[in-house]
């Protein structure tokens, strides 16, 4: 995942937190893809409405979201908006 989202969206920040631990027993966690939160800082976000950041993180991701995750909690800023110059 870290690969994908840094190929796609050069971030100037990316956290990835496997949360999966905190779904067990859930039903989705039952066929093994896992439950991730995502903070990514990238320039890539600005101009875009949260939904479109979104949905860059979703497209950087890819395949990944039928073989590997299962829920993706995503926070997606611009490095203005992270702080950072």
């Amino acid at each position: 995942m870290r690969a994908a989202i840094e190929a796609t969206l050069a971030p100037m920040a990316l956290e990835i937190e496997d949360e999966s631990h905190k779904h067990a027993g859930h039903a989705g966690a039952r066929d093994g893809r896992g439950h991730f939160r995502v903070d990514v800082v990238s320039g890539a976000f600005a101009g875009l409405s949260p939904i479109a950041r979104h949905r860059a993180v979703y497209a950087a991701v890819g395949e990944l979201m039928t073989t590997d995750i299962h829920a993706l909690a995503i926070r997606a800023r611009t490095p203005q908006e992270a702080g950072t110059p």
